[in-house]
């Protein structure tokens, strides 16, 4: 009986010093990014490099990273959901000849290449267009 409760001792504490391990690893490990924008154009100011985080920041044009609102966060959620089917089809999507912004959106999907005048766009292009000047403005203290 006494080496039944031994070994079932051992095998109790193998179990915790496992699930200890798994925590500790899983508490290292960095958030994310859910997408990457590369913003440029024929106006003064247009290029903008943004990358977002699972984590609630936003980095504008390599700078220090900072905090997202929870609305913020939610909606860039939304936006790589709505990316998945054109990201993973690489979709480039022509610029028309009054083109003022160039967008390439990277994503753990695949890459989107669009600009503000390209036809055919999906609905979610024109999203991340108002989400990146939103996030431009209100966090990284850009006019555009």
């Amino acid at each position: 009986m006494t080496s039944t409760l031994a070994s079932g001792a051992v095998r109790l504490l193998a179990v915790a010093a496992l699930a200890a391990a798994l925590l500790a690893a899983a508490c290292g490990s960095p958030s994310p990014d859910l997408f990457a924008v590369d913003r440029s154009g024929t106006i003064p100011r247009a290029r903008l490099r943004l990358i977002v985080n699972d984590a609630g920041t936003v980095r504008c044009d390599d700078r220090r990273a900072v905090e997202l609102s929870g609305g913020e966060l939610l909606g860039a959620r939304d936006l790589q959901r709505d990316l998945e089917a054109p990201a993973a089809r690489a979709l480039r999507l022509a610029p028309g000849r009054g083109s003022v912004l160039r967008y390439r959106v990277r994503t753990p999907d695949g890459t989107v290449s669009f600009a503000d005048d390209s036809a055919g766009k999906p609905a979610v292009l024109d999203r991340l267009a108002f989400y990146v000047r939103r996030v431009a403005q209100g966090r990284c203290g850009r006019a555009r």
